[in-house]
Protein backbone atom coordinates (compact mmCIF):
# COMPACT_ATOMS: atom_id res chain seq x y z
CA UNK A 1 0.00 0.00 0.00
CA UNK A 2 1.36 3.04 -0.75
CA UNK A 3 1.69 5.96 1.81
CA UNK A 4 0.19 9.18 1.21
CA UNK A 5 1.76 12.54 2.15
CA UNK A 6 0.90 14.55 5.18
CA UNK A 7 -1.33 17.73 4.23
CA UNK A 8 0.01 20.81 4.71
CA UNK A 9 -2.49 21.81 6.85
CA UNK A 10 -1.58 19.45 9.05
CA UNK A 11 2.02 20.92 9.62
CA UNK A 12 0.46 24.19 9.66
CA UNK A 13 -1.72 22.72 12.81
CA UNK A 14 1.28 22.07 14.42
CA UNK A 15 3.23 24.73 13.98
CA UNK A 16 0.37 26.74 15.69
CA UNK A 17 0.57 24.22 18.43
CA UNK A 18 4.21 24.45 18.70
CA UNK A 19 4.12 28.20 19.56
CA UNK A 20 0.93 28.38 21.34
CA UNK A 21 2.72 25.57 23.89
CA UNK A 22 5.72 27.41 23.71
CA UNK A 23 4.20 30.58 25.16
CA UNK A 24 1.77 28.26 27.14
CA UNK A 25 4.59 26.54 29.28
CA UNK A 26 6.90 29.47 29.63
CA UNK A 27 4.37 30.25 32.15
CA UNK A 28 3.09 26.74 33.01
CA UNK A 29 6.57 25.85 33.73
CA UNK A 30 6.61 28.15 36.49
CA UNK A 31 3.08 28.97 37.96
CA UNK A 32 2.95 26.05 40.42
CA UNK A 33 6.00 27.25 41.70
CA UNK A 34 4.94 30.97 41.75
CA UNK A 35 2.08 29.93 43.11
CA UNK A 36 3.19 28.67 46.09
CA UNK A 37 6.68 30.38 47.00
CA UNK A 38 5.53 33.83 45.78
CA UNK A 39 1.76 34.03 45.93
CA UNK A 40 1.78 31.54 49.38
CA UNK A 41 -0.77 28.26 47.75
CA UNK A 42 -0.82 25.28 48.73
CA UNK A 43 -0.76 22.03 47.20
CA UNK A 44 -4.34 21.30 47.44
CA UNK A 45 -4.79 24.61 45.76
CA UNK A 46 -2.93 23.86 43.05
CA UNK A 47 -4.56 21.04 42.67
CA UNK A 48 -8.20 22.77 42.31
CA UNK A 49 -6.77 25.32 39.92
CA UNK A 50 -5.38 22.98 37.67
CA UNK A 51 -8.25 20.83 37.78
CA UNK A 52 -11.04 23.68 37.03
CA UNK A 53 -8.94 25.12 34.44
CA UNK A 54 -8.65 21.49 32.61
CA UNK A 55 -11.91 20.85 33.43
CA UNK A 56 -13.14 24.26 31.69
CA UNK A 57 -11.65 23.53 28.78
CA UNK A 58 -13.05 20.13 28.50
CA UNK A 59 -16.55 21.40 28.79
CA UNK A 60 -16.04 24.21 26.33
CA UNK A 61 -14.64 21.65 23.84
CA UNK A 62 -18.05 19.91 23.84
CA UNK A 63 -19.66 23.03 22.88
CA UNK A 64 -17.44 24.54 20.09
CA UNK A 65 -17.09 20.97 18.42
CA UNK A 66 -20.50 20.40 18.74
CA UNK A 67 -21.04 24.26 16.79
CA UNK A 68 -18.05 23.53 14.22
CA UNK A 69 -20.64 20.59 13.22
CA UNK A 70 -23.35 22.60 12.98
CA UNK A 71 -22.01 25.24 11.42
CA UNK A 72 -19.92 22.99 8.73
CA UNK A 73 -16.88 25.05 9.82
CA UNK A 74 -13.74 24.40 11.81
CA UNK A 75 -11.18 27.72 11.45
CA UNK A 76 -13.16 30.49 12.79
CA UNK A 77 -13.72 28.37 16.07
CA UNK A 78 -9.50 27.02 15.96
CA UNK A 79 -8.82 31.33 15.34
CA UNK A 80 -11.78 32.45 17.81
CA UNK A 81 -9.64 29.79 20.66
CA UNK A 82 -6.11 30.29 20.39
CA UNK A 83 -6.94 34.82 19.91
CA UNK A 84 -9.01 34.38 24.09
CA UNK A 85 -5.31 32.45 24.88
CA UNK A 86 -3.06 34.63 23.30
CA UNK A 87 -5.26 37.73 24.41
CA UNK A 88 -5.30 36.06 28.46
CA UNK A 89 -1.17 35.77 28.96
CA UNK A 90 -0.48 39.30 30.17
CA UNK A 91 -2.94 38.53 33.04
CA UNK A 92 -0.58 36.10 34.52
CA UNK A 93 2.57 38.45 35.35
CA UNK A 94 -0.52 40.90 36.28
CA UNK A 95 -1.75 38.67 39.17
CA UNK A 96 -1.15 39.29 42.37
CA UNK A 97 -3.15 36.74 44.43
CA UNK A 98 -4.36 33.05 43.93
CA UNK A 99 -7.73 34.56 42.70
CA UNK A 100 -6.23 36.62 39.85
CA UNK A 101 -3.70 34.02 38.78
CA UNK A 102 -7.27 31.19 39.22
CA UNK A 103 -9.38 34.09 36.95
CA UNK A 104 -5.96 33.96 33.85
CA UNK A 105 -6.03 30.33 33.98
CA UNK A 106 -9.50 29.53 33.68
CA UNK A 107 -9.87 32.24 30.37
CA UNK A 108 -7.29 30.80 29.02
CA UNK A 109 -8.64 27.15 29.31
CA UNK A 110 -11.87 28.39 27.80
CA UNK A 111 -9.93 29.31 24.82
CA UNK A 112 -8.05 25.68 24.68
CA UNK A 113 -12.19 24.39 25.20
CA UNK A 114 -12.86 26.55 21.86
CA UNK A 115 -10.43 25.39 19.56
CA UNK A 116 -9.64 21.92 20.49
CA UNK A 117 -12.30 19.72 19.43
CA UNK A 118 -12.90 21.90 15.58
CA UNK A 119 -8.88 21.18 15.67
CA UNK A 120 -9.04 17.97 16.17
CA UNK A 121 -11.93 17.29 13.89
CA UNK A 122 -10.02 19.40 11.04
CA UNK A 123 -7.34 17.25 11.37
CA UNK A 124 -9.72 14.21 10.41
CA UNK A 125 -11.12 16.27 7.53
CA UNK A 126 -7.87 16.77 5.72
CA UNK A 127 -5.99 13.28 6.25
CA UNK A 128 -6.80 9.98 4.68
CA UNK A 129 -7.98 7.01 7.20
CA UNK A 130 -4.52 4.76 6.24
CA UNK A 131 -2.05 8.32 8.18
CA UNK A 132 -4.54 9.51 10.71
CA UNK A 133 -2.19 8.19 13.60
CA UNK A 134 0.28 9.64 11.78
CA UNK A 135 -1.15 12.81 11.34
CA UNK A 136 -2.02 13.08 14.79
CA UNK A 137 0.99 12.02 15.86
CA UNK A 138 2.92 14.70 14.38
CA UNK A 139 0.98 17.02 15.39
CA UNK A 140 1.31 16.02 19.17
CA UNK A 141 4.93 15.97 18.41
CA UNK A 142 5.36 19.39 17.08
CA UNK A 143 2.95 20.59 20.08
CA UNK A 144 5.48 19.11 22.28
CA UNK A 145 8.73 20.86 20.51
CA UNK A 146 6.94 24.03 22.03
CA UNK A 147 6.58 22.51 25.82
CA UNK A 148 10.02 21.50 26.30
CA UNK A 149 11.05 24.88 24.37
CA UNK A 150 8.82 26.60 26.17
CA UNK A 151 10.29 25.67 30.01
CA UNK A 152 14.15 26.15 28.27
CA UNK A 153 13.44 29.61 27.57
CA UNK A 154 12.35 30.25 31.07
CA UNK A 155 14.94 28.14 32.93
CA UNK A 156 17.34 31.20 30.69
CA UNK A 157 15.20 33.59 31.53
CA UNK A 158 14.71 32.95 35.13
CA UNK A 159 18.49 32.53 35.52
CA UNK A 160 19.88 36.33 33.72
CA UNK A 161 17.09 37.59 35.44
CA UNK A 162 17.11 36.16 38.98
CA UNK A 163 13.81 34.44 39.31
CA UNK A 164 11.98 37.87 37.86
CA UNK A 165 8.25 35.42 37.26
CA UNK A 166 6.82 38.52 36.10
CA UNK A 167 9.21 39.34 33.29
CA UNK A 168 9.25 35.87 31.78
CA UNK A 169 5.39 35.88 32.47
CA UNK A 170 5.35 39.27 29.62
CA UNK A 171 8.00 37.24 27.41
CA UNK A 172 5.90 34.34 26.98
CA UNK A 173 3.06 36.73 25.19
CA UNK A 174 4.89 36.85 22.33
CA UNK A 175 5.05 33.76 20.47
CA UNK A 176 1.12 33.97 21.54
CA UNK A 177 0.70 36.42 18.82
CA UNK A 178 2.97 34.66 16.57
CA UNK A 179 0.43 31.59 16.80
CA UNK A 180 -2.23 33.84 16.03
CA UNK A 181 -1.17 34.87 12.35
CA UNK A 182 -0.11 31.54 11.82
CA UNK A 183 -4.12 30.57 11.49
CA UNK A 184 -4.76 33.82 9.51
CA UNK A 185 -2.04 33.60 6.74
CA UNK A 186 -1.39 29.66 6.86
CA UNK A 187 -4.37 27.27 7.72
CA UNK A 188 -6.93 26.43 5.26
CA UNK A 189 -9.97 25.16 5.60
CA UNK A 190 -11.14 22.45 3.07
CA UNK A 191 -14.17 22.96 0.70
CA UNK A 192 -16.59 20.36 1.99
CA UNK A 193 -16.77 21.57 5.52
CA UNK A 194 -17.97 25.18 4.20
CA UNK A 195 -21.60 23.98 4.00
CA UNK A 196 -23.14 22.67 7.79
CA UNK A 197 -23.80 18.80 7.33
CA UNK A 198 -26.76 19.27 9.73
CA UNK A 199 -29.44 21.70 9.64
CA UNK A 200 -30.26 20.89 13.16
CA UNK A 201 -27.90 21.54 16.02
CA UNK A 202 -26.60 18.16 16.70
CA UNK A 203 -26.74 17.51 20.44
CA UNK A 204 -29.82 15.38 20.72
CA UNK A 205 -30.76 12.22 22.06
CA UNK A 206 -30.61 10.90 18.30
CA UNK A 207 -27.44 12.44 17.35
CA UNK A 208 -25.35 10.75 20.66
CA UNK A 209 -27.22 6.80 20.17
CA UNK A 210 -25.50 7.41 16.30
CA UNK A 211 -21.93 8.00 18.26
CA UNK A 212 -21.23 4.01 18.29
CA UNK A 213 -20.35 1.57 21.14
CA UNK A 214 -16.81 1.71 20.17
CA UNK A 215 -17.03 5.32 20.48
CA UNK A 216 -18.51 4.88 24.27
CA UNK A 217 -15.83 2.69 25.28
CA UNK A 218 -13.01 4.70 23.80
CA UNK A 219 -14.09 7.33 26.16
CA UNK A 220 -14.97 5.16 29.43
CA UNK A 221 -10.89 3.69 28.77
CA UNK A 222 -9.47 7.17 28.20
CA UNK A 223 -11.34 8.32 31.48
CA UNK A 224 -9.97 5.61 33.98
CA UNK A 225 -6.48 6.30 32.58
CA UNK A 226 -6.99 10.67 32.90
CA UNK A 227 -7.58 9.32 36.45
CA UNK A 228 -4.42 8.03 36.74
CA UNK A 229 -2.52 11.20 34.82
CA UNK A 230 -3.33 14.27 36.89
CA UNK A 231 -1.44 17.12 36.61
CA UNK A 232 2.12 17.91 35.27
CA UNK A 233 1.74 20.57 38.06
CA UNK A 234 2.73 17.71 40.86
CA UNK A 235 5.85 16.19 38.79
CA UNK A 236 7.14 20.06 39.73
CA UNK A 237 6.28 20.06 43.13
CA UNK A 238 7.75 16.69 43.24
CA UNK A 239 11.19 18.11 42.09
CA UNK A 240 11.31 20.90 44.30
CA UNK A 241 10.19 19.04 47.33
CA UNK A 242 13.42 16.87 46.70
CA UNK A 243 15.72 20.38 46.19
CA UNK A 244 15.59 21.17 43.12
CA UNK A 245 15.67 25.11 42.76
CA UNK A 246 12.93 26.95 41.68
CA UNK A 247 15.10 28.34 38.54
CA UNK A 248 15.62 24.47 37.35
CA UNK A 249 12.23 23.31 38.12
CA UNK A 250 11.09 23.70 34.63
CA UNK A 251 13.91 21.27 33.57
CA UNK A 252 11.49 18.81 34.74
CA UNK A 253 8.80 19.63 32.48
CA UNK A 254 11.72 20.02 29.67
CA UNK A 255 12.86 16.00 30.27
CA UNK A 256 9.31 14.70 29.97
CA UNK A 257 8.49 17.09 26.48
CA UNK A 258 11.89 16.25 24.89
CA UNK A 259 10.92 12.38 25.24
CA UNK A 260 7.37 12.90 24.75
CA UNK A 261 7.63 15.03 21.23
CA UNK A 262 10.74 12.61 20.46
CA UNK A 263 8.10 9.56 20.76
CA UNK A 264 4.88 10.90 19.39
CA UNK A 265 5.73 10.86 15.97
CA UNK A 266 6.80 7.17 15.93
CA UNK A 267 4.05 6.10 18.08
CA UNK A 268 1.15 7.31 15.80
CA UNK A 269 3.19 5.88 12.92
CA UNK A 270 3.22 2.37 14.35
CA UNK A 271 -0.83 2.52 15.60
CA UNK A 272 -1.10 2.91 11.85
CA UNK A 273 0.46 -0.53 11.55
CA UNK A 274 -2.19 -1.87 13.25
CA UNK A 275 -1.02 -2.84 17.05
CA UNK A 276 -2.45 -0.12 19.17
CA UNK A 277 -3.97 -2.38 21.46
CA UNK A 278 -0.20 -3.61 22.50
CA UNK A 279 0.48 0.71 21.69
CA UNK A 280 -2.08 1.13 24.42
CA UNK A 281 -0.77 -2.09 27.01
CA UNK A 282 2.88 0.09 26.22
CA UNK A 283 1.81 3.27 27.32
CA UNK A 284 -0.07 2.36 30.23
CA UNK A 285 3.36 0.26 31.76
CA UNK A 286 5.27 3.24 31.10
CA UNK A 287 3.03 5.32 33.72
CA UNK A 288 2.43 2.65 36.42
CA UNK A 289 6.73 2.75 36.22
CA UNK A 290 6.69 6.71 36.08
CA UNK A 291 4.34 6.42 39.26
CA UNK A 292 6.42 4.02 41.24
CA UNK A 293 10.03 6.04 40.55
CA UNK A 294 8.65 9.25 41.14
CA UNK A 295 6.76 7.90 44.62
CA UNK A 296 9.60 6.09 45.66
CA UNK A 297 13.00 8.49 44.84
CA UNK A 298 14.44 9.98 47.34
CA UNK A 299 16.87 11.16 44.44
CA UNK A 300 16.75 14.43 42.76
CA UNK A 301 18.26 12.88 39.38
CA UNK A 302 16.05 10.06 39.35
CA UNK A 303 12.83 12.15 39.19
CA UNK A 304 14.05 13.44 36.04
CA UNK A 305 13.88 9.76 34.90
CA UNK A 306 10.66 9.48 35.81
CA UNK A 307 9.31 12.57 34.01
CA UNK A 308 11.21 10.79 31.02
CA UNK A 309 9.29 7.36 31.26
CA UNK A 310 6.27 10.04 31.74
CA UNK A 311 6.97 11.20 28.46
CA UNK A 312 6.94 8.24 26.85
CA UNK A 313 3.74 7.12 28.05
CA UNK A 314 2.03 10.55 26.75
CA UNK A 315 3.62 9.34 23.45
CA UNK A 316 2.29 6.05 23.20
CA UNK A 317 -1.16 7.23 24.21
CA UNK A 318 -2.30 10.93 23.56
CA UNK A 319 -2.34 10.82 19.46
CA UNK A 320 -3.56 7.19 19.32
CA UNK A 321 -6.95 7.94 21.33
CA UNK A 322 -7.35 11.00 19.29
CA UNK A 323 -7.23 8.70 16.27
CA UNK A 324 -9.37 6.03 17.90
CA UNK A 325 -12.37 8.69 18.32
CA UNK A 326 -11.96 9.91 14.88
CA UNK A 327 -12.08 6.23 13.75
CA UNK A 328 -15.21 5.97 15.74
CA UNK A 329 -16.93 8.77 14.82
CA UNK A 330 -19.35 9.51 11.87
CA UNK A 331 -17.71 12.14 10.09
CA UNK A 332 -20.75 15.15 10.03
CA UNK A 333 -20.75 14.44 14.56
CA UNK A 334 -16.53 14.58 14.48
CA UNK A 335 -16.60 17.48 16.59
CA UNK A 336 -19.45 16.39 18.56
CA UNK A 337 -17.59 13.40 19.53
CA UNK A 338 -14.56 15.03 20.00
CA UNK A 339 -16.86 17.55 22.30
CA UNK A 340 -18.02 14.72 24.23
CA UNK A 341 -14.70 12.65 24.60
CA UNK A 342 -13.14 16.01 26.06
CA UNK A 343 -15.96 16.91 28.18
CA UNK A 344 -15.84 13.28 30.52
CA UNK A 345 -11.86 13.88 30.24
CA UNK A 346 -11.86 17.17 31.51
CA UNK A 347 -14.41 16.16 34.33
CA UNK A 348 -12.15 13.26 35.34
CA UNK A 349 -9.27 15.26 35.24
CA UNK A 350 -10.97 17.22 38.11
CA UNK A 351 -11.35 15.02 40.13
CA UNK A 352 -8.21 13.25 39.48
CA UNK A 353 -6.48 16.59 39.90
CA UNK A 354 -8.46 16.83 43.46
CA UNK A 355 -7.85 13.74 44.56
CA UNK A 356 -3.66 13.91 43.82
CA UNK A 357 -3.80 17.41 45.95
CA UNK A 358 -5.25 15.92 48.53
CA UNK A 359 -3.15 13.23 49.17
CA UNK A 360 -0.17 15.04 48.86
CA UNK A 361 -1.52 17.75 51.41
CA UNK A 362 -2.41 15.22 53.72
CA UNK A 363 0.00 12.41 53.44
CA UNK A 364 2.45 13.18 51.17
CA UNK A 365 3.97 13.51 47.70
CA UNK A 366 4.85 9.60 47.60
CA UNK A 367 0.66 8.60 47.97
CA UNK A 368 -0.02 10.72 44.96
CA UNK A 369 2.16 8.84 43.01
CA UNK A 370 1.14 5.80 44.30
CA UNK A 371 -2.61 6.11 43.47
CA UNK A 372 -1.85 6.79 40.13
CA UNK A 373 -0.30 3.98 39.69
CA UNK A 374 -3.23 1.94 40.95
CA UNK A 375 -5.71 3.40 38.80
CA UNK A 376 -2.88 3.13 35.64
CA UNK A 377 -3.39 -0.54 36.74
CA UNK A 378 -7.17 -0.37 36.67
CA UNK A 379 -7.01 1.01 32.71
CA UNK A 380 -4.40 -1.88 31.97
CA UNK A 381 -7.19 -4.32 33.35
CA UNK A 382 -9.73 -2.71 31.61
CA UNK A 383 -7.61 -2.93 28.21
CA UNK A 384 -6.84 -6.51 28.34
CA UNK A 385 -10.61 -7.35 29.13
CA UNK A 386 -11.04 -5.62 25.42
CA UNK A 387 -8.08 -7.76 23.95
CA UNK A 388 -10.19 -10.71 25.34
CA UNK A 389 -13.36 -9.64 23.74
CA UNK A 390 -12.14 -8.79 20.68
CA UNK A 391 -10.09 -11.81 20.21
CA UNK A 392 -13.85 -13.71 20.87
CA UNK A 393 -16.26 -12.46 18.95
CA UNK A 394 -13.38 -12.21 15.84
CA UNK A 395 -12.72 -15.88 16.00
CA UNK A 396 -14.18 -17.99 13.38
CA UNK A 397 -17.89 -20.01 14.72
Amino acid sequence: MVRSKLPRGVVALGLVSLFMDLSSEMIHGLLPVFLVTVLGATALSVGLIEGIAEATASITKVFSGVISDWIGRRKPLVLLGYGLAALTKPLFPLATGIGAVFTARFLDRIGKGIRGAPRDALIADITPPEIRGAAYGLRQSMDTVGAFAGPILAIVLMSATHDNFRLVFWVASAPAVICVLLIVFGVEEPESTRQATEARFPISRANLQRLSGRFWWVVMFAAVLTLARFSEAFLLLRAQSLGVTITWVPMVLIVMNVVYAVSAYPFGKLSDNGSRHRLFAWGILFLILADLILAMTVNVWIVFLGAAVWGLHMGATQGLLSTLVADAAPVELRGTAFGVFNLVNGIVLLASSVIAGSLWTAVGPAMTFYAGAVFSSAALAGLLMDVRRTRRISRPI
